[in-house]
């Protein structure tokens, strides 16, 4: 069948195809969804194929890659259509090293890591961060808070939580501690026993701003229209902490919060106190990705961290974010585009995106 060219194709008929725009356009929206060969190299290719444009009258249209090469067509060496789509192929490269991070007792090096991807370490390293978000360092630090915080909420020792975690020596967890915690591990254990939280309300155009601080930077800022009930649920983030009203110098950090949410454009250029697991916090290192007046969907997000089937995770992930338009889950729409799932209120969500897009 190789040996044996088909006949040309009818350029009009060819031309007047949508698919035929894709191959023009290079639309990598169209890979999967379709196939095309080329009779005068005999090589079937995907829609995005950065390969010279052949002439209409030279192309064919499959269904599948499977038609391709049942017609007599080889598969491009350039776009490799045979294969899964190169983001599908990366995006699982990645999902695999962090499982491989996710279940190691020591966080594995670099060159373990880019050698089961089949990567030198430089080119893994860059990959990484751009599909998860983070580095694979700060990916593994991220899994290890999880479990440090895992272990203590279910009353472990701290000694026992930090050999739980993978670290090798109490020195070197308790170097780490206050920044994975935002407080001392024994604090934390008594859920926040003895640790100061600093908060204040103040009033945005979007109803009312509370913004809370540990010793280690902002770890809450909650809209809503009751002051008492952001109170309450910040109280119920840390049970037995110490709160504190701000002084007048917490008052102008409420202040510039108060700014940032009215102008989410901005920079808040503040410390946080980001505390979460290993997904949520790979989840809200991808929403700080998003430029403002700029949205993604909770697909997209699965996919830029590597877990495409996540969408609903990802969904979950956004309603725990405990700090609004810092960690901007108001800029994650429905994949039709359509507002859904604010926490603190479709309103606020599309008064926020008005206000970036403005």
């Amino acid at each position: 069948m190789r040996g044996t060219k088909p006949p040309k194709s009818d350029p009009e008929r060819i031309l007047a195809d949508p698919r035929w725009n894709a191959l023009v356009t290079r639309d990598k929206t169209a890979d999967g969804s379709f196939f095309y060969s080329v009779r005068s190299t005999g090589v079937f290719c995907r829609p995005s194929c950065a390969a010279r444009l052949a002439k209409p009258e030279n192309v064919a249209f499959h269904a599948t890659s499977g038609d391709a090469e049942r017609a007599g067509f080889r598969p491009c060496k350039r776009c490799k259509p045979d294969q899964p789509p190169t983001e599908q192929r990366v995006a699982a490269l990645m999902a695999a090293a962090c499982r491989t991070i996710e279940d190691a007792e020591d966080l594995p090096n670099l060159a373990a890591l880019a050698g089961a991807a089949g990567l030198s370490p430089s080119h893994f390293h860059r990959v990484f961060k751009a599909v998860v978000g983070v580095t694979p360092k700060a990916y593994g630090e991220a899994r290890r808070t999880a479990r440090v915080q895992s272990e203590l909420a279910d009353g472990a020792s701290v000694t026992a939580a930090f050999y739980g975690a993978g670290f090798g020596s109490s020195s070197r967890f308790y170097d780490k501690a206050p920044a994975m915690l935002g407080m001392a591990p024994s604090r934390y254990r008594r859920g926040g026993m003895g640790a100061t939280i600093r908060f204040a309300v103040g009033e945005s155009r979007l109803g009312a701003v509370l913004v809370a601080a540990s010793e280690s930077g902002i770890c809450a800022i909650l809209l809503g229209d009751d002051p008492e009930e952001l109170l309450q649920d910040l109280q119920n983030r840390f049970p037995s902490a110490d709160f504190v009203g701000g002084d007048d110098r917490f008052e102008q950090l409420v202040a510039r919060v108060v700014g940032f949410v009215e102008q989410p454009h901005t920079d808040l250029d503040l410390p946080l106190d980001i505390q979460g697991t290993a997904f949520q916090q790979r989840v809200w290192q991808a929403l700080r990705a998003i430029p403002a007046g700029s949205t993604a969907s909770y697909a997209e997000i699965a996919r830029a961290i590597g877990d495409a089937g996540a969408a609903r995770a990802v969904a979950g992930a956004c309603a725990a974010n405990p700090l609004a338009v810092a960690i901007p889950c108001h800029r994650v729409v429905r994949s039709d585009g359509a507002l859904s799932g604010y926490r603190w209120g479709i309103e606020r969500k599309r008064q926020l995106l008005e206000s970036e897009a403005a």
